[in-house]
Parts: C-alpha cells; sequence; structure tokens
C-alpha cells in the first residue's frame, strides 16, 4: 500500500532516488556531518527526523565510531524506517545502538516520544510540512538543553543538463526548475492547515528557541562525464521534474523531455558523456538555549 506524506509525494516509491542521490552526495555531506559533530559529548544522542533512506544516518555512524552512542531514526514511511535501519545498523556496528520511531514531524507530541537529544538533524523536511515555524518549534524541543539543531534547506538549485542539448530549445533546465518550483507553489497552498512563514530559516531558528545560530553550504559536484551512476540519476531526476512540472511546460518542452528519457531515441540521456551535478547544500544550525 502507496504511504503518503504531507506533499502527497509517495516517498517509499522513491527510494531507488533517495539512494542514488544519497551515493552522489556522501563525500562532501560526510564533511558537514563532521563538523555538526564536533563538540558533542563522547556518546551523544543522535535524532534523525525524516531520516529517510538513511544516508546522513549512516555517515554520522561512520563518523562517530564511539561505543555507547544511540542513534534515533524518525520518519512517518515505515518503509524507509526499516531500509534506513538496515543501513545504519551496518554502519554502526556493534558499538551503538540503533532505534526507529514511526512518527510525523507535524506531532507537537514527538518530544514525548524521543529521548533528549544532543543533535538533531532534519535534511529537506521542514518545507514539506503545512506549519514550518511550528515543525522548528518541534525540533528544538527534541533537543536538550545546549543541544544542537540542525537542518539541511534551501541552498542553490542542482543542475545537471547542458544549455543546449541539440534537441528542442536551449535552456530546457531552466525552465523544469521554474516548473518545478511553480507546482511546489501550488502543493504548499494546498496543504492542509498550511501557514507562511515569511522569512528565512535563520529567523525560523531563532524564534524556535536556538542560539549561536549560524548556516554553512555544502558544495557537490561532479563534472562531466561522471560515472554511470551520475547518468542514471539525471535520468531519474528529468523524469521526476516532468512530472510534477508538465502542467507548466510548454508542449514542445513536453515533446523533448519525451525524447530524452526514451531509451530508443538517439536524444536519449543515458547515451550523452556531458552530463554533470552542481548545486549548493545549505546547512542551518543552532544550538538550545540552556
Amino acid at each position: 500500500m502507496a504511504v503518503y506524506a504531507h506533499d502527497d509525494i509517495d516517498w517509499a516509491e522513491r527510494l531507488r532516488s533517495l539512494r542514488m542521490a544519497e551515493a552522489l552526495d556522501a563525500e562532501p555531506t560526510r564533511v558537514a556531518a563532521r563538523r555538526l559533530l564536533e563538540g558533542l559529548p563522547e556518546a551523544p544522542t543522535i535524532v534523525d527526523v525524516g531520516c529517510g533512506a538513511g544516508g546522513m544516518g549512516v555517515l554520522f555512524a561512520e563518523e562517530l565510531a564511539v561505543a555507547g552512542a544511540k542513534f534515533v531514526l524518525v520518519d512517518a514511511t515505515e518503509h524507509l524506517l526499516t531500509e534506513a535501519r538496515q543501513v545504519v545498523v551496518a554502519a554502526a556496528g556493534d558499538k551503538a545502538i540503533v532505534e526507529t520511531v514511526h512518527a510525523d514531524v507535524a506531532d507537537k507530541g514527538l518530544p514525548d516520544k524521543l529521548p533528549p537529544a544532543d543533535l538533531v538533524w532534519a535534511s529537506r523536511v521542514v518545507h514539506h510540512l503545512p506549519d514550518q515555524q511550528a515543525a522548528l518549534d518541534t525540533l528544538t524541543r527534541l533537543a536538550r538543553p545546549g543541544g544542537m539543531v540542525a537542518i539541511a534547506e534551501g541552498g542553490l538549485d542542482f543542475n545537471c543538463l547542458p544549455w543546449d542539448l541539440g534537441i528542442g530549445r536551449p535552456g530546457l533546465e531552466g525552465r523544469l526548475l521554474a516548473g518545478r518550483s511553480e507546482w511546489f507553489a501550488e502543493m504548499r497552498a494546498g496543504l492542509p492547515g498550511a501557514v507562511s512563514m515569511p522569512y528565512g530559516w535563520n529567523t525560523g531558528l531563532q524564534q524556535a528557541g536556538l542560539d549561536a545560530v549560524d548556516s554553512f553550504g555544502v558544495l557537490i559536484h561532479h563534472p562531466s562525464p561522471g560515472p554511470e551512476l551520475l547518468r542514471e540519476f539525471v535520468i531519474e531526476r528529468v523524469s521526476w521534474f516532468a512530472d510534477v512540472a508538465g502542467d507548466w511546460l510548454a508542449s514542445d518542452d513536453r515533446e523533448t523531455v519525451a525524447a530524452l528519457l526514451d531509451p530508443a531515441n538517439p536524444a536519449f540521456l543515458g547515451a550523452r558523456q556531458d552530463l554533470f551535478l552542481l548545486g549548493v547544500k545549505t546547512i542551518h544550525c543552532g544550538r538550545r538555549r540552556e
């Protein structure tokens, strides 16, 4: 049975895409994981909210590598929880405790279900929720006094296609991204109980009760031609964008996308050697007031 989140996306169905993205992001994101772990207690409790396929939990487990640490994986999709637990347990071995909690960050009672955390992590979760500020408030309540809350939100859109693909009008990727933005705005407006948050993530974290709020960027760059995994990821990405942005694309762009995704077409993306991946993730963090 498909399980949909607030945004009506079946995230379990997108597991393959999540796994590919984690593999391509792993090494630069490892630097972020290492930075967030600095200054934590020797055997910390880390809560990963909206853990997805478990990629960041794996990096935390590999970088920490100390006995007594506890990882609590939280997600609203049970299938993803199962997948995440498997990979984090494999990474942590017998040095850490790994627990899973099937729950929604939109649940204001979530702090009562989880242990106080030294580090709360949520990657690209909050922007899918109806009340983003309420979600930030809940994440802050998950941290123990002095504990850190870190979210990955915003950044620079990822690009992966040459401007001129030799088929259709140049600049297709820009129009796909614009269409995705229109879809996202409409999706957010249609969320039951949607509340606007007309300010940046740093302000939201400060209003949630965090001090020493800061942000830093993580550059994701795979130049052409890249590994086979990159081409597979780009095909998945363009297919996803076409699904969500199709209503905002002109008919000729829809025809171009269909050709790019057709393995029998000479323009098939999987046959190209000039695909790349370039973008920036932004991580915002702060500490809960004592």
